[in-house]
């Protein structure tokens, strides 16, 4: 009776362990498809679509294309 008890908390703990292992491996796939550069080169913004605005009061920003509103250096 006692390794009835045993066993099946043996088995509930490693099932909610695989459960938070494969929620983390999603969410860590899910970040990786989403992240924007903080600033990029005036070829990645004109040859994207966009147009270097350098009427900015700190940095020229790119403007339009796949990466408007990103600082440009």
């Amino acid at each position: 009776m006692r390794i009835r008890r045993i066993l099946a908390a043996v088995f509930a703990t490693a099932a909610l362990a695989g459960l938070g292992l494969t929620g983390a491996a999603t969410a860590a796939t899910a970040t990786v498809g989403s992240v924007t550069p903080a600033s990029v080169t005036p070829g990645e913004c004109t040859d994207n679509g966009g147009t270097i605005d350098r009427s900015t009061p700190v940095l020229p920003t790119c403007r339009g294309g796949m990466y408007d509103g990103q600082t440009v250096d």
